[in-house]
């Protein structure tokens, strides 16, 4: 309980900062971050710079393998918004997309025992294929139903799904990718949070933490474990980004990207609450000259509908 609270406060500070929001650069190398970390827990030698090159299309040394799955993530990363966290299907479709080209039949619920086995260690069993359907269908059922907090409810979920086990391969990516789209439905900014990276910085106690859940029948321990990791990032991030106060084409950007059209100067101060009214006032003032915005109404009924091409951030 005292990590979500932590975590809550921390995610506020991040919005009030706009820290994501307001730089492009940032949510670009986390989204690199993200995806080379995810990956290189499950084997891929890529790293974060060639991670980088493929994402600009450029040629890259390494294993044919390595390099199609980080096209694979690319692609379900940029789709991430359209999947529902609650919909079986879009979970089906991320599989097949990250998954394409690597296994027979990606997107589709193992046919087949599996085991995880480390040395001559049997480390975990996992439920027979034949209850995969039903297993699936109860913990997305839980996403639907549960009234748990998305913090706690993402982390069931992820090791719930370790725990099932229910593809042949990608089950570790898809939990953290899941988590992710969890965490995303209630806190936008997750999208760009690079959980991954500390995940991979402790993966040994990840692998120990899920084996230690198995044994106890419980997710506790692993709840704790990724509310720390959350809750790390989180601090790293704050830490690396310092935050820099807000310029007007930066302020108009933001609030266009995040809410919708038609909106009221009271939506436009809502969202930036430290802003003064005569502030506000000036910005879509501006706008409006500048061809970005069209005014309609007038005093307390005046809207603004986004017209023209945004102001780029510097």
């Amino acid at each position: 309980m005292q990590l979500i609270v932590v975590i809550s406060e921390k995610i506020g500070v991040l919005g009030a900062y706009h820290l994501i929001q307001q730089s492009p650069k940032l949510r670009k190398e986390n989204r690199i971050k993200t995806i080379q970390a995810s990956l290189q827990i499950e084997g891929n030698t890529l790293t974060v710079d060639q991670v980088s090159a493929v994402m600009e299309k450029k040629r890259v040394l390494g294993p044919k393998k390595d390099v199609t799955e980080v096209l694979n993530a690319l692609k379900v990363y940029q789709q991430l918004n359209s999947f529902k966290a609650a919909n079986q299907t879009d979970f089906l479709k991320a599989h097949s997309l990250l998954l394409h080209g690597l296994i027979e039949k990606p997107g589709r619920y193992r046919k087949k025992g599996v085991a995880i086995v480390k040395g001559d260690k049997l480390e975990h069993m996992a439920p027979g294929h034949t209850m995969v359907p039903g297993l699936m269908r109860d913990l997305f059922g839980y996403l639907k139903t549960t009234d748990e907090v998305a913090l706690v409810k993402s982390c069931v979920f992820h090791y719930e799904l370790e725990f099932i086990h229910p593809f042949i391969d990608g089950n570790g990516r898809m939990g953290r990718l899941w988590q992710s789209l969890i965490l995303m439905a209630q806190y936008p900014v997750f999208e760009f949070i690079p959980v991954e990276t500390m995940i991979a910085q402790h993966q040994k106690e990840y692998y120990r933490v899920l084996s230690a859940c198995d044994k106890e029948g419980k997710s506790t321990k692993f709840i704790d474990f990724m509310l720390s990791m959350i809750d790390k990032t989180i601090d790293q991030l704050l830490e690396d980004y310092q935050p820099k106060k807000l310029q007007e084409s930066d302020r108009l950007r933001i609030f266009l990207e995040q809410c919708s059209t038609p909106f009221s100067r009271k939506d436009y101060i809502a969202y930036f609450p430290a802003l003064s009214t005569a502030t506000a006032s000036r910005d879509l003032r501006n706008a409006v000259d500048a061809g970005i915005l069209l005014k309609t109404g007038d005093k307390m009924k005046t809207v603004y509908t986004k017209k023209g091409r945004m102001l780029r951030s510097n």
